[in-house]
């Protein structure tokens, strides 16, 4: 090779780099782009569904705590009067909530240093649509109030079933107490798989004989990292869980009657479990 050619093709070199480097940069460009047009918007819109209760689509998503601070995610619906919810979860062994007052904040105190039972011990407030919960119910999983399952509820007029009363609430597992990650105040610490907990609620109302019919909308969305007001993590699918409670506390008269998702959703709540059993 001459000089001249030589030379020639020591200039192209950095030409060429330069043309690989453009045509890299708008492959990643275009991958980055394909990316968030498919995370941010094609599954949350195939995800989001509210084809059995349109009226939840507006809804609120999480709680907040007295701080403003998001708290646990909204993942149980209950459509009946509040006497068929107590009817329901009486049933079904679970105990309302004490009200929050210097004894029985004594009390619950005394359940977790000594560790003897406490089956209506108080939960502390959450805040949704400006008022902390309406009602609360919990059922002990262990010798105190340290250990136990529990839900929170609150009457939304606007998610009416046609003159029937709907209930959104918050279930989580109260796994242990210490202190919030986030204000240093004593508390309980929740278990991160919070799905687990909203299936035991249905449950539980359903194998009472309590429940006709169940359904699922969206919720606060498939989520992996979720921290709620005491700093907690928690994961979850994503979805609401409603069940149509029994009129007047009379016995369901047939099997609980379950109102299928999209298929997508569908698809989408199977590639979860695997993920909840096998990597979460």
């Amino acid at each position: 090779m001459t000089t001249t050619e030589e030379q020639s093709a020591d200039a192209a070199t950095p030409a060429r780099r330069a043309r690989r480097w453009k045509r890299a940069a708008k492959w990643l460009a275009l991958a980055i782009g394909v990316y968030l047009l498919i995370a941010y918007v094609v599954l949350p819109l195939l995800w989001r569904h509210y084809e059995h209760q349109p009226s939840l689509a507006t809804a609120p998503k999480t709680t907040d705590t007295s701080n403003d601070i998001p708290g646990d995610p909204l993942n149980v619906g209950l459509v009946g009067s509040e006497e068929d919810v107590f009817r329901a979860f009486a049933a079904a062994g679970w105990h309302p909530a004490d009200p929050v007052t210097l004894a029985s904040s004594l009390k619950i105190a005394g359940s977790v240093l000594f560790d003897h039972k406490y089956q209506t011990a108080p939960v502390s407030p959450l805040f949704l649509f400006g008022r902390k919960q309406d009602l609360a119910f919990e059922l002990e999983a262990g010798k105190s109030a340290t250990h136990r399952n529990h839900v929170r509820l609150w009457r939304d007029p606007a998610a009416k079933v046609g003159d029937r009363e709907f209930w959104i609430g918050a279930a989580t597992f109260d796994q242990s107490v210490g202190l919030s990650h986030y204000t240093g105040q004593i508390t309980h610490h929740i278990a991160a798989d919070i799905d687990a907990e909203r299936d035991l609620v249905i449950g539980d109302l359903a194998k009472a004989g309590h429940v006709t019919t169940e359904y699922q909308v969206s919720g606060v969305g498939p989520t992996f990292n979720g921290r709620n007001g005491g700093g907690d993590w928690y994961y979850t699918d994503g979805e609401l869980t409603v069940a149509v409670l029994t009129e007047g506390g009379a016995p369901a008269a047939k099997r609980v009657e379950r109102l299928a998702n999209p298929a997508v959703v569908h698809w989408k709540n199977r590639f979860w479990q695997w993920l909840r059993h096998n990597v979460l």
